[in-house]
């Protein structure tokens, strides 16, 4: 028997054909995250994972790409091969894919900003059922300040690219590119910021006695 024949079969034993499978692990390739409340088609996706778990990460270890399923959050994450979870530290493993997109600095920064929000709100009792923290955009603005030493960027375009990238991770959510305008908006932070950034380059962070520089701890800046 041939491993296409026994996906085949294991497959059908589980009501999906190969071709939903395909296309269910061409996207988490692709995009290298899943959250099942994002939209419809993520909701599907996230669905169609359950009815065959064991045989997507299966084909991931063959690949040596590790994933990361957080249940109570409905999500899916994909870390490449070297990388730990929370994909802080890196081997020399190379992998030059859509898995490992090199982060800018502003991308790593927000990132940064982002957890140290998070975790704030965590302690604070300030988190609802999903395991989100809504901040408002004023608050994220002035922490990005008074963490990093430097602001958001002004420009409107480059603060919307930098936006829709971590969006684009489901890191965040907001209302759209017009809430960016508004200081008085808010937004969402998703609990997978946590898988991102462990808890102790949070403390070193947070330790750091002057404003993060070239010097400052950094998440693993390659994105999922």
């Amino acid at each position: 028997m041939t491993i296409r024949t026994a996906l085949d079969d294991a497959l059908a034993a589980r009501g999906v054909s190969a071709e939903q499978f395909s296309e269910l692990m061409i996207r988490l390739l692709d995009h290298g995250v899943l959250c099942r409340d994002e939209n419809k088609r993520e909701a599907e996706f996230y669905d169609r994972y359950l009815q065959v778990a064991d045989l997507v990460e299966d084909y991931l270890t063959v690949l040596r790409i590790r994933l990361l399923h957080e249940p109570r959050f409905h999500s899916l994450r994909l870390f490449p091969p070297g990388a730990e979870v929370p994909g802080l530290a890196d081997s020399d493993d190379a992998f030059n894919s859509g898995l490992r997109e090199r982060l800018s600095q502003a991308e790593v920064a927000l990132i940064l900003v982002l957890r140290a929000e998070y975790d704030k709100s965590l302690r604070e009792g300030q988190i609802d059922e999903n395991g989100q923290v809504t901040l408002p955009l004023e608050a994220l603005s002035l922490a990005h300040k008074n963490l990093l030493g430097r602001p958001l960027p002004e420009g409107l375009v480059e603060r919307r690219n930098l936006f829709r990238r971590l969006r684009q991770l489901r890191i965040i959510r907001y209302a759209g590119d017009e809430a960016l305008e508004d200081s008085e908006s808010w937004l969402t932070i998703r609990a997978d910021i946590t898988s991102l950034v462990s808890d102790t380059v949070l403390a070193e962070l947070a330790d750091a006695g002057e404003p993060a520089g070239n010097d400052a701890p950094s998440p693993e800046e390659d994105s999922p």
